[in-house]
């Protein structure tokens, strides 16, 4: 395969690649995608108004209460880039020589300290009775998502901050009622980023894409159990219907 001519790779493919190989190799070599989930139109608009607010403070260059709250002496990275960073066609980017991919992902926010060092920030909404923590599957996964997100930032030359935080708003759930409103509370979860498994990642990639042989089913992949399944269920059925025809024919003869 020429990598030559492979579009460039996103920070969901490269997890989607961690998750299951197979999945990844299907898509990229043979245009196979898993079934895409509708969209979280709460989400992107809690998304949005979460913008919006830090870049109020963003503009006028102030700490924002939360944190203020927090103790993180830090403002919102005021940078002409920042649009382009947000933009999720379009990101921060960074050619990775070695494996050949350009490797991009699209921040949700980026802070500054007074050493200069960037703090990298990613919005999480959600709804639990218990106050939420990056924990299981999902959890790694955004891990990743702040790690990937704070290497491509010291790939383009800028000094990063060792932490990098999930920004969880929590929808709470003890309210008597609705009242056209929901109410959230404002959680920071601080995470030291850990960057050796990209590149390694990434030549595990290229290899793979190299390679002409589909990689096995993933065992917890659901989406590997579900197409092996089909796959029974359509065998077993036109198996059935061979036998079939052929009784149908010998007794017609």
């Amino acid at each position: 395969m020429n990598l030559q001519r492979l579009r460039p790779l996103s920070r969901s493919r490269i997890e989607l690649f961690l998750q299951c190989p197979r999945c990844f190799y299907l898509q990229e070599r043979f245009h196979i995608r898993r079934p895409s989930s509708p969209p979280f139109t709460l989400n992107q608009t809690v998304d949005a108004l979460l913008k919006r607010e830090f870049d109020r403070y963003r503009q006028r260059g102030e700490v924002p209460p939360l944190l203020a709250r927090e103790g993180i002496e830090a403002v919102p990275y005021h940078h002409p880039d920042l649009p382009r960073w947000r933009d999720s066609r379009r990101g921060i980017r960074f050619s990775h020589t070695e494996s050949g991919f350009e490797v991009y992902g699209a921040i949700d926010d980026v802070w500054i300290t007074p050493q200069h060092e960037l703090i990298v920030v990613d919005y999480k909404a959600t709804s639990k009775e218990t106050t939420p923590r990056p924990a299981g599957q999902w959890g790694e996964q955004y891990k990743r998502q702040l790690e990937v997100y704070q290497w491509l930032f010291r790939q383009n030359g800028f000094t990063v901050h060792p932490v990098a935080y999930l920004l969880y708003v929590n929808a709470v759930q003890d309210r008597p009622s609705f009242e056209g409103r929901l109410e959230f509370e404002e959680i920071l979860i601080p995470h030291e980023g850990d960057l050796s498994w990209i590149e390694p990642t990434l030549l595990a990639m290229r290899a793979l894409l190299e390679d002409a042989t589909v990689p096995n089913p993933h065992p917890e992949c659901a989406f590997c159990q579900y197409r092996n399944r089909v796959r029974t269920a359509f065998r077993t059925h036109y198996y059935e219907a061979a036998k079939k025809d052929i009784g149908s024919a010998r007794n017609g003869s």
